[in-house]
C-alpha cells in the first residue's frame, strides 16, 4: 500500500511502498528523471512528468494559491439581491440553502440562515460563532440559542415584513410549516432559483477558482490511467484517485466517483463498485475536485485491451458529437442548440437512441446548476457561464463512452476549461 510524505517548498516526495522498500524523489523539474514510483500501485513505471503536472496545482493550493474566498464580492452580490426583490415585490427574501449562504456571504459551515431585507442579517448558531464573525463580514451577525433557523424566524419577526420571500425549491414541508408557525404576520412567498440565476453568470474570481479546480482535476488523470489494471476493482481506482486528489490540495470530491468498467460502463452514473476490472472492455471515468469552494467535472472513457473496429467507430462518434457541440458555444446561442448539435451527429452514426440524457448542465459551488444544456431548454447562453459539454451513449450488454469537458462562454465564444486528453487511449 502506497503511503507517503509531503514537504514543501522545496520539491521532494518519499513514497513507502506495500513491500517497505523507501523511494526518494527529487528534482522533479529535472525533465530526464524517471522513478518505479507509482501512485497506481506497484512496479508500475510512472514518468516523472506527471508528477511535475501534479507537483503544479500541489505548489498552487499549498504555498499560496491566489484565488481565495476572500477575493469575492459578496456585498456586491447582496446589493444585486436587494435589487431582485424589488422586481419580485418582496420586503425581504430569507436563504436557508447553504450553497447560496456561501455565495452571499463565504459563510462555510452548516449552520446558518441569511436575511435580505433593507439590512441584510446572517443567524448560526453558537458552534460557528467564531467562524461566522472570522469569515461573515458585511451582514450583521447573530448567534441564536435556539438554531439558525428559528433564530432567523425571530429575526424576521422583528422585522414585520409583509412579503418573504423564501427558497421554495430548497425546502421541505416540514422547514416551511415550521416557519408558517413562528411568522404569522408575514406572507411567506415561494421563490425559484432567484440566487442561483445570479450564481449563473460567474465573477472573474469565480472563473479562476474554477480553472484551479478543472486544472487540478485533469492533472490527476495520468495518474488514474496507472491505476486500472484488470482485476483490481473500480472501488480500488477510486480510492488512489481521491487520495491523490486530498494530496494535492482539493478539499474533497465534487460528487461520488464514477468507474464504471466492462458492461458497468453502459451505466450513465456507474459509481464505483466492488466489481473488478475487466481484461476487455470500456472504462468510464467521471470526477471532479473541489478546490476554493468550486467544483470541477470530467469524463473520460478508456479501452482495456484491444478495442474492435466498431468500438472504435463508438468512441469517435461519441467525440466527434462532444467537438460539434462545444463548436456552438457562443453568446446568444440556445441551451436546445448546442443539445442538438451533439444528437445530430449521434443520429447520423445511428447512436441516437443510446444518448439517454442531457448534453451538459452549470457549475459552480454545487456540480450541477443553472443553466441545464437539454433539448427542452429556451434559454441562451451568456459571457460568464460554466457548462459541461458530456454527450455519452449506453448499449446494456456491451459498454458505455461518455467524454465531459468543461467550458467556459467568453464574449467572443468560448473557453475550453479542462486540459486533459481526450483521443481514444487503449491500455
Amino acid at each position: 500500500m502506497l503511503r507517503g510524505c509531503y514537504h514543501s517548498p522545496s520539491i521532494f516526495f518519499c513514497f513507502i511502498s506495500s513491500t517497505g522498500k523507501q523511494q526518494i524523489l527529487r528534482g522533479a523539474q529535472d525533465d530526464t528523471l524517471e522513478s518505479n514510483f507509482s501512485a497506481a500501485g506497484e512496479g508500475v513505471p510512472l514518468q516523472i512528468s506527471c508528477l511535475q503536472q501534479l507537483w503544479f496545482c500541489i505548489r498552487r493550493v499549498r504555498c499560496g494559491a491566489p484565488y481565495t474566498m476572500t477575493n469575492m464580492d459578496y456585498s456586491g452580490r447582496q446589493e444585486r439581491l436587494q435589487h431582485e426583490l424589488q422586481r419580485l415585490k418582496l420586503d425581504a427574501i430569507l436563504i436557508t440553502h447553504l450553497p447560496n449562504v456561501r455565495y452571499l456571504t463565504g459563510f462555510t459551515g452548516s449552520a446558518a440562515a441569511l436575511l435580505i431585507g433593507s439590512r441584510p442579517i446572517f443567524v448560526t448558531d453558537g458552534r460557528y460563532a467564531g467562524q461566522a464573525r472570522a469569515q461573515v463580514a458585511h451582514p450583521r451577525v447573530v448567534v441564536s440559542k435556539v438554531g439558525s433557523l428559528i433564530g432567523a424566524a425571530r429575526e424576521v419577526a422583528a422585522r414585520k415584513p409583509s412579503r418573504l420571500g423564501i427558497e421554495a425549491d430548497q425546502m421541505t414541508v416540514a422547514t416551511r410549516s415550521l416557519l408558517a408557525r413562528e411568522l404569522r404576520g408575514s406572507k411567506l412567498v415561494a421563490t425559484s432559483g432567484v440566487v442561483e440565476g445570479l450564481r449563473m453568470l460567474k465573477e472573474p474570481e469565480e472563473v479562476d477558482a474554477i480553472r484551479e479546480a478543472v486544472r487540478l482535476g485533469a492533472h490527476l488523470l495520468p495518474l488514474v490511467l496507472r491505476a486500472l489494471r484488470p482485476g483490481r476493482s473500480e472501488a480500488y481506482v477510486a480510492a488512489r484517485l481521491e487520495y491523490a486528489a486530498r494530496r494535492a490540495g482539493a478539499a474533497g470530491m465534487s460528487f461520488e466517483t464514477i468507474v464504471a468498467s466492462g458492461p458497468r460502463s453502459a451505466l450513465p452514473h456507474g459509481i464505483a463498485s466492488e466489481a473488478l476490472l475487466p481484461k476487455l472492455g470500456f472504462v468510464v471515468l467521471d470526477y471532479g475536485v473541489i478546490l476554493h469552494g468550486y467544483c470541477s467535472d470530467m469524463s473520460r472513457t478508456v479501452h482495456l485491451g484491444k478495442p474492435s473496429r466498431q468500438e472504435r467507430g463508438w468512441y469517435s462518434a461519441v467525440l466527434e458529437a462532444q467537438l460539434a457541440a462545444i463548436s456552438v458555444v457562443s453568446p446568444g446561442a440556445k441551451l436546445s442548440e448546442v443539445d442538438k448539435a451533439a444528437r445530430s451527429v449521434l443520429k447520423s452514426a445511428k447512436l441516437e437512441k443510446f444518448f439517454t440524457h442531457s448534453t451538459g448542465h452549470g457549475v459552480g459551488l454545487e456540480i450541477h446548476e443553472p443553466p441545464r444544456v437539454a433539448a427542452n431548454q429556451d434559454g441562451t447562453l451568456q459571457p460568464g457561464m460554466v457548462i459541461t459539454i458530456e454527450p455519452g451513449i449506453y448499449m446494456p450488454g456491451k459498454g458505455g463512452i461518455r467524454i465531459e469537458d468543461m467550458v467556459l462562454v467568453t464574449s467572443r465564444g468560448y473557453e475550453l476549461l479542462t486540459p486533459a486528453r481526450k483521443d481514444f487511449v487503449e491500455l
